[in-house]
């Protein structure tokens, strides 16, 4: 027996980009959607995924505790799921930062303008404060950022390493 060790010339099974697409989108969807959960705990955003999830159909006690928070958290990472999807069916051959830019702002118009009537518990538009928009656009073009690159960077490796 040698006691030098193995070299390591066996590569691990690649992913496919659908399987990758699906962690992208959760981990995006947690990560983005706890940053907001801070963003409002400290007061930079009237709403959280708890308001939109929770406080719009059970005005209970625990909707307001840490253990909403965390759940609409990963409630949300489920979600982020489909949009993860939808940028890797229609839009993953797109290369830069600005597919995913404007994927972010599209879905945050969607859902702060679009579907804000589907939940009581969140002002309309107009009546949220500026410091709402602010924060909660930023958070959805960093998210649609994190998104459209991270797919399409993994779209493209997956692509040159098949060829």
């Amino acid at each position: 027996m040698s006691d030098k060790p193995k070299e390591q010339n066996q590569q691990e099974p690649q992913q496919s980009v659908l399987t990758k697409t699906l962690i992208i989108g959760f981990a995006s969807g947690v990560l983005w959607s706890g940053l907001a959960a801070l963003a409002y705990y400290f007061h930079f955003s009237e709403v959280s995924a708890a308001s939109f999830l929770f406080r719009s159909y059970w005005q209970t006690e625990w909707t307001g505790t840490w253990l909403a928070e965390v759940l609409a958290v990963i409630i949300v990472g489920v979600l982020s799921l489909i949009s993860a999807l939808l940028y890797y069916m229609f839009l993953k051959k797109k290369n830069g930062i600005w597919p995913g830019l404007i994927f972010g702002l599209v879905l945050w118009a969607v859902i702060f303008v679009i579907l804000t009537p589907l939940f009581p518990a969140i002002p309309a538009f107009m009546e949220l404060s500026s410091d709402t928009w602010v924060t909660t656009g930023c958070l959805f073009l960093l998210y649609g950022l994190f998104i459209g690159f991270s797919i399409s960077f993994e779209y493209k490796e997956f692509n040159e390493s098949a060829n």
